[in-house]
């Protein structure tokens, strides 16, 4: 069971050197190259790419909720909530 982990590992390459992977670190060969990787998911060299419409519709939506505040009200007879602009 051991030697199949291990078979398995040394065939997959570390993502930021290249050398084979280590058991432990799977993906990586070390406990660096795990930190490089780390690092750069912290500081934005990778990045999940957003559609131009995607980012439209947040500032839209921002400034929605900026200009307004919205509250809930409830109907004096039926207990169902209403959305109305304050």
């Amino acid at each position: 069971m051991v030697r199949a982990k291990t078979r398995k590992a040394a065939q997959s390459i570390c993502p930021i050197c290249g050398k084979p992977a280590d058991v432990l670190l799977h993906p990586f060969c070390s406990k660096r190259c795990a930190d490089v990787d780390l690092h750069r998911w912290l500081s934005g060299v990778y990045v999940v790419p957003v559609t131009e419409d995607e980012e439209e519709a947040e500032r839209r939506d921002d400034a929605d909720h900026a200009g307004r505040r919205v509250g809930v009200r409830r109907s004096a007879g039926s207990g169902q909530r209403q959305f109305q602009s304050l």
